[in-house]
């Protein structure tokens, strides 16, 4: 299973706007999208080889499995942590 290519760089800048609900679905969905991977990278026989896709290309190279299962971990892991800093500055501004 190839990780598709999400990365907590791609959405680690936030948009300086009080518009934060269309960044905030972005993430949202960037973060199902990694849960499956995690999930699925999970689930994995021991056995079973994983490809990693070339960024910007159609190309795919032969990936550690558990290294894999990390990255993508840690990746989930900022996507949350950015998600979560949206949340509070919404909610720190409904305060004021």
């Amino acid at each position: 299973m190839p990780n598709r290519g999400t990365r907590p760089e791609d959405s680690s800048v936030l948009i300086p706007t009080d518009n934060w609900t269309p960044h905030k679905e972005d993430l949202s969905s960037k973060i199902k999208e990694q849960k499956i991977v995690v999930d699925e990278l999970s689930n994995l026989k021991k056995n079973r080889k994983v490809y990693r896709q070339q960024q910007n290309s159609n190309i795919f190279f032969l990936a550690d499995r558990k290294e894999m299962l990390s990255e993508s971990k840690n990746i989930l892991d900022e996507l949350k942590k950015e998600y979560q800093k949206i949340e509070n500055l919404e909610k720190t501004k409904i305060k004021e």
